[in-house]
């Protein structure tokens, strides 16, 4: 692999500038996946506003806001990193309010977020209907490999190394989840942009050979 570094308003302005190039009559479907230690959070806030600054309608929608309730999340128990990997995240609930809606034949109704994790409750979200030109990004953990339908896709990679580092300690049980992810999926391969963020401030686009 060769890495080429970049700053991450560089790297924003180059997914939104994929996603605005599209032209496929629904909203652009970004998925910007990777460990919260990796940036993934602050990069989808970049790409929102350069998408803004193109004059684009576009939402921002965390995949934490599409959690399953805690009875199903924590069923194995709570720090279980098998149920954390495959149990969390609701990908139905994403599809059918996001994805699918943003999606082709899509109606562009979409919801910003369905299910408080902390509150253990609906958010009672309004649904916000986006124009055919609008751009909806996506961000979270274990976006990739999972069935979900994106248009432009980003995977931040981090070492075994860095993501222990920078895990806070009530999070280091999470550490064999990112790990299945890595060998199961190989996400740094179907993304469209791979990039290596060890240091979130100094990411590093990465071709893959």
């Amino acid at each position: 692999m060769k890495a080429a570094p970049v700053t991450v308003a560089a790297l924003a302005t180059t997914l939104a500038d994929r996603a605005l190039a599209l032209d496929a009559g629904h909203p652009a479907r970004v998925g910007v996946d990777g460990a919260p230690t990796a940036g993934t959070a602050e990069l989808a806030a970049a790409v929102v506003e350069a998408v803004e600054a193109a004059g684009t309608p576009v939402l921002h929608v965390p995949a934490a806001g599409f959690l399953r309730a805690a009875s199903l999340r924590f069923e194995r128990g709570k720090t279980n990193p098998d149920a954390y990997y495959e149990d969390w995240l609701d990908l139905r609930a994403l599809t059918r309010e996001v994805l699918g809606p943003a999606g082709p034949g899509g109606s562009g109704r979409v919801l910003p977020s369905l299910w408080d994790p902390v509150a253990d409750r609906a958010t009672r979200a309004a649904y916000v209907r986006l124009p055919a030109h609008a751009v909806i990004v996506v961000s979270g953990v274990f976006l990739l490999g999972a069935g979900l339908e994106f248009d432009v896709t980003a995977h931040l990679m981090q070492s075994d190394a860095a993501l222990a580092r920078r895990l806070p300690p009530g999070l280091a049980w999470t550490l064999p989840a990112f790990g299945r992810y890595r060998d199961e999926v190989m996400p740094q391969y179907q993304a469209d942009v791979a990039v290596r963020a060890d240091d979130p401030r100094h990411p590093a686009v990465v071709t893959t050979l």
